[in-house]
């Protein structure tokens, strides 16, 4: 997937010596990227084994009984560890949830994510240094190993209770 240099500065033009933001030929150079995202190979595997999930029956079967268990581990969750049922609970959804780990269709959907969450994070980070190497990129890795990330946490804040080199994460919002 290439972007030629012309394309991705369609969105700029000179005007008397001063440049100026075309919107029009921002937004085409956009769509175009996000076409070429689309049709990539990341994406149809995104899409195979999202559906081959979907049309699994053992696995919708499973994808409910976690959710069932979730739920009222979350429940016991509210009053913590010392809820009667809280380790019954947690052992059920993990247990639950191992249990979808080893179905294919689970397996190689969550590879494909991170696949195409990868293209996507680097697409994100090539956009955002070409502007500025200060513009924060988030990222799913609840683990950076180096970088600045989005979210409420500034440089060397230390404050989303893990550390990298800037000391802080760069999980997206509402991301587990």
């Amino acid at each position: 997937m290439a972007i030629t240099k012309e394309a991705a500065y369609a969105g700029y033009r000179a005007d008397a010596g001063q440049a100026t933001l075309d919107m029009a030929g921002l937004l085409s150079a956009a769509y175009e990227l996000g076409d070429m995202i689309n049709f990539s190979a990341d994406a149809a595997d995104y899409v195979y084994w999202k559906g081959e999930m979907k049309r699994n029956e053992a696995v919708q079967a499973l994808v409910k009984r976690f959710a069932k268990a979730k739920e009222k581990f979350e429940e016991c969750q509210r009053f913590g560890r010392f809820h009667p049922d809280y380790h019954a609970a947690k052992e059920e959804a993990e247990a639950v949830q191992r249990e979808l780990d080893e179905q294919e269709s689970v397996r190689g959907f969550k590879a494909a994510e991170q696949s195409l969450d990868g293209l996507l994070f680097e697409v994100s980070t090539l956009i955002a240094r070409a502007v500025s190497d200060e513009i924060k990129v988030p990222s799913n890795d609840p683990m950076p190993s180096s970088g600045c990330g989005g979210g409420s946490c500034s440089c060397g804040s230390g404050g989303c209770g893990y550390s990298n080199s800037c000391g802080n994460t760069m999980r997206r919002p509402g991301v587990k």
